[in-house]
């Protein structure tokens, strides 16, 4: 029988895995499929969700061969300032637009870990939003808002 070496990435593997199989059979289910040249609703959310579970087996799999901390230490400050910071993002996107939402989830993100440093933070939310807005707004041209409406 195959002894667990590492109880972290056995778990992280199973959640892996089960979250992008859950997202993968749900598109395919709901929506259209399409071909790699003519993509239809379900086939970005498919792809995305058949690679995390399959780096999540990977993960799975290592942990059956790779020792590992033998008592998993849970911290959930992490995990709630991260959920806390997607949903605000969530609900601030529309109103406050792109720039702001972006800087409200990079900070509260920030406080979830071991260390927070100003300019590390500020840094990586110019470089993200410089990014999103070369990438999502001018490159594909999403209608995200950039600021507020009152400042267009």
């Amino acid at each position: 029988m195959l002894k667990i070496k590492s109880p972290k990435d056995f778990w992280a593997g199973m959640m892996f895995a089960g979250v992008g199989l859950f997202f993968m059979i749900w598109a395919v289910v709901n929506y259209q499929m399409g071909s790699a040249v003519r993509m239809g609703p379900a086939y970005f959310p498919a792809v995305l969700g058949g690679l995390m579970a399959f780096l999540g087996l990977i993960v799975f799999a290592g942990s059956f061969a790779i020792e590992g901390p033998k008592v998993p230490t849970m911290h959930l400050r992490p995990l709630v300032m991260i959920l806390v910071a997607n949903i605000a993002y969530g609900y601030l996107m529309k109103p406050l637009g792109l720039v702001a939402a972006t800087a409200v989830l990079v900070f509260i993100s920030a406080l979830g870990g071991h260390e927070f440093k100003w300019k590390e933070v500020t840094i990586l939310y110019v470089v993200l939003i410089v990014f999103s807005v070369l990438v999502f707004v001018k490159g594909l041209t999403l209608p995200f808002p950039l600021w507020p409406d009152r400042f267009s």
